[in-house]
């Protein structure tokens, strides 16, 4: 298109030149004809920005497909057969583990919805982990998601593995929502507040099973849903506080609510607080950060004339040297409860600490190798062990929440 507005010009400039030298010169072209021609190209001109309109109109949306695979593989040594280790991609065992092969897509539908999807591709099958659809353009700040993902409870619990700083999931996100994370089939609505501040509200509900997903509540036993109590309820209120150009500070508070397959009526409640503080110096030559990520549940179940009761957590601390290396610790502590239904043998407290070192061949690789210790005060001696992990991408993946 600039090409053609290039030439009109060109001619409207040679038109112009002809007159200014008509005494002199015969021109070869009338102004009859110059004027057909001008009129021909302004009208193919025309033409051509219809054409690029809608080529690049919103509902065109394939031309701006984000695609990736993400590949997440381990080895791992375990003084332990059984490490206890809870995530569902988490190395298990002494010698080497697939942890996932993910391929993310997303796009705008149109001016109204964006589509992502996330496929989990493992040795012997194809899970759908995620495919969800989310509104654009609600007023007053509102936004909706709809199909399945996972819920916003605490910071860890919404993100994959390849963003995690560690290779395995923490101890306590897998024992009270199980080994993928509290997710299902689910509506979603969040507000983002008109505060000084970045405040945002979000509601979702869900069906409450799966043992993968729904641990503390019906987990495997889907006894329907018959009335609205019958539902998983997720509520979550997240802020961020800019406390200098090189501070920044996130809080939130979760909970969630519904009901669990001990009893009639019985019910399950998780509550949650996390913290995020990050110092990324603005002038720091080597792009240097240092992050603080805790987070903290609290869980009640109603049994038959009973109540357990256990909590949980975790610290890390994260220090990115420089673009290309990384190091961290992470702590960890769960309580234990006798006649767990669930983990009878999880009688007592149990601690554990991880340390990590990991090197960025590139901004699309990472080699992890993991240190930890494992304490069960159920058992005379502790447990360790050592992880080395590789990750590769290739395709467009967008950026993570802060």
């Amino acid at each position: 298109m600039a090409s053609i507005k290039l030439l009109v010009f060109m001619l409207f400039l040679f038109s112009s030149m002809q007159g200014l030298f008509a005494q002199s010169a015969v021109s070869d072209i009338d102004s009859e004809e110059m004027e057909l021609l001008m009129q021909s190209l302004e009208e193919d001109l025309e033409f051509s920005e219809s054409e690029q309109n809608t080529e690049s109109r919103p509902s065109g949306s394939s031309d701006n497909l984000d695609m990736s695979f993400i590949l997440d593989v381990a080895g791992a040594v375990f003084n332990d057969p059984d490490p206890m280790q809870g995530g569902a991609h988490d190395p298990n065992h002494t010698g080497f583990s697939f942890q996932q092969l993910e391929l993310h897509i997303e796009s705008n539908v149109d001016p109204f919805f964006l589509m992502t999807g996330n496929l989990v591709f493992s040795q012997f099958g194809v899970e759908t982990e995620e495919a969800y659809v989310t509104t654009l353009a609600l007023p007053y700040n509102f936004q909706m998601r709809a199909g399945q993902f996972l819920h916003k409870i605490g910071r860890l619990n919404a993100t994959h593995p390849h963003a995690w700083n560690f290779a395995d999931q923490v101890l306590v996100n897998g024992k009270f929502f199980g080994g993928e994370g509290s997710r299902g089939v689910a509506g979603e609505i969040s507000w983002l507040a008109p505060t000084p501040w970045f405040a945002e509200v979000i509601f979702s509900t869900s069906e409450a099973v799966g043992e993968c997903c729904a641990r503390s509540f019906y987990a495997q036993d889907d006894v329907g849903v018959n009335r609205r109590e019958d539902l998983l309820y997720n509520a979550r209120l997240v802020q961020f506080f800019p406390i200098s150009d090189d501070l920044g500070l996130s809080l939130g508070f979760s909970g969630q609510t519904g009901p669990n397959s001990t009893g009639y009526q019985n019910r399950s409640q998780i509550s949650s607080v996390d913290l995020y503080l990050r110092y990324k110096p603005l002038n720091s030559v080597h792009r240097m950060a240092l992050s603080w990520q805790t987070e903290m549940m609290h869980r009640i179940r109603q049994i038959p004339d009973d109540r357990l009761i256990d909590w949980g957590g975790y610290s890390q601390l994260i220090w990115n040297i420089n673009p290309r290396w990384e190091t961290g610790i992470r702590g960890e502590y769960v309580s234990g409860v006798e006649n767990d239904p669930m983990d009878p043998e999880w009688i007592s407290e149990r601690q554990r600490t991880s340390l990590q070192i990991t090197f960025f061949p590139s901004h699309f690789s990472r080699i992890r190798l993991q240190g930890r210790r494992d304490i069960r005060s159920w058992e005379e001696e502790p447990s360790w062990g050592m992880m080395l992990s590789l990750e590769g991408v290739i395709g467009a993946h967008g950026g993570h929440e802060y």
